[in-house]
């Protein structure tokens, strides 16, 4: 009897009961609080709040930077598209600070923590910590951006068909166009909602329908949302019924998204596979090159070591073209 009533033993029972405790309080309160504020778009919250238009335009409109105005005006255009379908409210500019920031830090920090500021006494000892600077100042950030702008844009290509559906019914139910998209806007979850948010929120404040869209095209970037745009467009100028034309345009968008999920399914190894060889080599140098900076820097001074660092990183970009051109299927 003694031995079931072990102090320790009831010690451990209780730190258990406690532990589930605290795991089935922290699940109930992601339920009933968390889970339900997180169903409400952004626009909406903005509304019962009592926000005007001009504010519900400038909260959900990110800032943007011209392109025309900075030193790499491709790489900001492509930030600028990538921030945009992110859902990311930071400019291309600050986020170009901020890389390069985290790369010039990484490169004066880690030698002075790692200790190896005097072992970096020639090109290649440079250049492997200009290598690592970049991959945890530049590419890392690029690879969050992406993976937040492709899980995005996935959410509003599955979000569009029954948006188009609640527009459509809208519209049949006798509502403007302007009012079923106050309809679309209050039934979606985001990221549509704050999309279509942004579409009224510039309606009211002056733009016309067709340039409200057309941008709404050129932040989400997608055939669906483009055939939508057109259609709109055709039917302001030659007229007819936008409900039947929307429908019918409901009926292919969900054909093609059928024929996309199994094109996916289809090449999803080759995805996997890709994505794990292109991450894999960055993700043993880094780890390597932290944890023993002189398994590098002991052969640096090889005079072979130059150029099979540069033959490496041209293999290894050419590697990861091959794959992108080989895994990317259009439908």
């Amino acid at each position: 009897m003694a031995a079931y009533l072990d102090p320790q033993l009831i010690f451990l029972c209780v730190v258990f009961l406690a532990v589930v405790l605290l795991a089935e309080g922290a699940f109930l309160y992601w339920r009933d609080v968390k889970a339900p504020q997180s169903r409400i778009n952004k626009r909406m919250q903005l509304v019962n709040a009592g926000a005007s238009n001009a504010e519900i335009l400038a909260s959900l409109r990110r800032e943007t930077s011209k392109a025309s105005d900075s030193v790499l005006p491709s790489v900001v255009r492509y930030l600028e598209s990538r921030l945009t379908q992110a859902g990311m409210t930071t400019s291309a500019n600050r986020m170009l600070s901020v890389m390069v920031g985290i790369t010039a830090i990484t490169g004066f920090v880690f030698p002075l923590i790692g200790g190896i500021t005097g072992q970096i006494n020639s090109a290649g000892g440079l250049l492997l910590v200009f290598i690592l600077a970049l991959a945890i100042g530049v590419l890392l950030p690029l690879l969050v951006i992406n993976y937040r702008a492709t899980n995005r844009v996935k959410q509003f290509e599955a979000q569009f068909p029954v948006a188009l559906d609640i527009f459509v019914r809208g519209l049949r139910a006798g509502y403007p166009v302007t009012g079923a998209l106050e309809l679309l806007v209050t039934e979606t979850p985001d990221p549509i909602a704050s999309e279509f948010g942004l579409v009224v929120a510039e309606l009211n404040y002056g733009y016309t329908l067709r340039d409200a869209l057309a941008n709404l095209a050129d932040r989400v970037q997608t055939q669906d949302m483009a055939m939508f745009v057109v259609s709109v467009a055709i039917q302001s100028e030659t007229g007819g019924s936008l409900a039947e034309i929307l429908d019918g345009l409901a009926r292919v968008i969900r054909e093609r998204a059928s024929m996309v999920l199994k094109v996916r399914a289809l090449a999803s190894e080759g995805k996997v596979t890709g994505m794990l060889l292109s991450a894999l080599p960055v993700g043993t140098f880094c780890f390597m090159f932290v944890t023993r900076p002189d398994f590098y820097l002991s052969v640096v001074d090889d005079p072979l070591f130059m150029p099979g660092v540069i033959g490496v990183i041209f293999m290894y970009c050419t590697g990861i073209l091959l794959m992108r051109k080989m895994i990317s299927i259009k439908v």
